[in-house]
């Protein structure tokens, strides 16, 4: 295998120690033989038919899966909490302002700017990269002095220090070099997008510019390389297929650190393709699920009109996954009194579920919760613990 980078030595806290600092880019032999490229072009075949299954009105369904893949990334990472937390969070309702809900909320925030970003046709920069951890890091328990910096002091991967790492990651002053190369190499379009998308993630993992949440943010470098090279609206959920078997995520990024970078693509896309099939079978359980819902509205009412409040409700849930009569009221633009009756009429045909109440920035009674059980189960795992 190649030569895929060094160690230096380094002083930490007056001990020698030993820091990797991985080859640049530029200077890697990055060619993929036969076979990788094949898995890579069919993983991007699944995102492109994943990517058809999305109607025009995709921007519900849009979000529904960006949710799913901020769940799956901080999960990774050991930040869980209810989804129905998560969303309220998301919403800014109840008291949801710090814990790992609000983090897991800010993962989502995140992968959606990064989403905006690619999709607008922004060049990445170091500079987008710490706009984007300030925003993951957000309501997190990190110092300020390390949200949205690069770091300047010796980093670690696993162990309580440098002296029983995992690794040790590149000192401060290789950075500025590292990631101006990391950026030239993901804006490059003369590339194979799925092995771009996995060496940038690897390569960002490995020189591990901030203090906290480089995970989470090497994720979302992921979404942005494959929405802007894909040409997508949203980009699969990767990191559900990541979540699914870290140990071989892990040995991968291991692999294209000791230089075989071929076979932790064969993984990535590999885990790309499913997160194709991931996205494409979210869209079909919403789908399914809307129709159930529609069937027990028609069965449930003897004189049903298409173009009721009730059924216009049901093309938000999959935006709204929490609802109060003051979302339904502004989204459908009808009083907060037809509202609270669209709800309740939810409610009694079992869409929706009463989930306690939630204080109101103004006087008055606090207001009401309603989730949807079907569709907070399609967002994460035990939505409602």
């Amino acid at each position: 295998m190649e030569s895929s980078g060094s160690e230096v030595e380094v002083v930490w806290n007056g001990r020698r120690i030993l820091a990797f600092v991985p080859a640049l880019l530029k200077d890697r032999e990055l060619t993929l033989d036969a076979p990788t490229a094949a898995r890579s072009a069919a993983a991007a075949t699944e995102v492109a038919h994943a990517a058809e299954a999305l109607d025009s009105d995709y921007e519900p369904l849009a979000r529904l899966l960006l949710r799913s893949e901020g769940v799956a990334s901080s999960y990774i990472e050991g930040v869980t909490a209810p989804v129905v937390d998560v969303v309220l969070a998301e919403e800014q309702l109840g008291r949801q302002g710090a814990g790992a809900a609000a983090w897991v909320a800010c993962n989502l925030a995140a992968v959606s700017e990064a989403v905006a970003s690619a999709e607008g046709g922004a060049a990445l920069s170091i500079e987008t990269l710490c706009k984007w951890h300030r925003t993951l890091m957000t309501r997190s328990p990190t110092p300020e002095r390390y949200v949205g910096a690069i770091r300047n002091e010796q980093g670690w991967i696993g162990g309580t220090s440098p002296l029983d790492a995992h690794l040790v990651t590149p000192p401060p002053g290789a950075l500025p070099a590292l990631l101006d190369d990391l950026i030239a190499y993901v804006s490059r379009v003369d590339v194979d997008p799925v092995a771009q998308a996995a060496i940038s993630h690897a390569q960002f993992e490995i020189i591990h510019p901030f203090g906290d949440g480089n995970g989470r943010i090497g994720r979302v470098l992921v979404a942005w390389v494959l929405t802007r090279r894909l040409a997508l609206l949203v980009p699969p959920p990767v990191s559900v297929a990541i979540a699914a078997d870290v140990a071989g995520y892990s040995s991968g990024l291991v692999l294209f650190r000791l230089g075989d970078h071929r076979r932790w693509i064969t993984w990535f896309a590999d885990a790309v393709a499913s997160g194709g099939r991931a996205q494409r079978a979210l869209i079909s359980n919403v789908e399914q699920i809307k129709q159930q819902w529609r069937d027990r509205l028609v069965a449930g009412d003897r004189k049903p009109r298409s173009d009721a409040a009730v059924f216009a409700a049901l093309d938000l849930l999959p935006r709204h996954l929490v609802l109060t009569s003051q979302i339904l009221a502004d989204e459908l633009e009808i009083s907060r009194k037809a509202s609270l009756a669209t709800l309740h009429r939810l409610a009694r045909v079992g869409i929706l579920t009463e989930q306690g109440t939630v204080s109101r920035k103004t006087a008055g009674q606090p207001a009401s919760l309603f989730v949807s059980r079907d569709l907070l189960g399609l967002a994460g795992s035990s939505p409602l613990r």
